[in-house]
């Protein structure tokens, strides 16, 4: 979780992402953001998440994110 953690925090340095539980609906991520984590996940995990993943609930929150790769992994 310590490399997604990095990640998210390279792209909003003033969020608490172990606290904040509402990513999109709280207005922290968007479209850009979400394209951006997508593309560094794959190279800081070697996962690549589909088309059919990138929904709202996988990247509520940085805990939600991090289940969907330990899923996809």
């Amino acid at each position: 979780m310590e490399k997604l953690l990095s990640i998210l925090s390279g792209l909003h340095p003033d969020v608490d992402f172990l606290t904040c539980g509402d990513l999109i609906g709280g207005g922290v991520l968007d479209s850009f953001d979400v394209v951006t984590i997508v593309a560094d996940v794959d190279g800081a995990y070697g996962v690549a998440i589909p088309a059919e993943e990138i929904v709202p609930e996988n990247f509520r929150s940085a805990a939600a994110l991090f289940a969907l790769i330990e899923r996809l992994r």
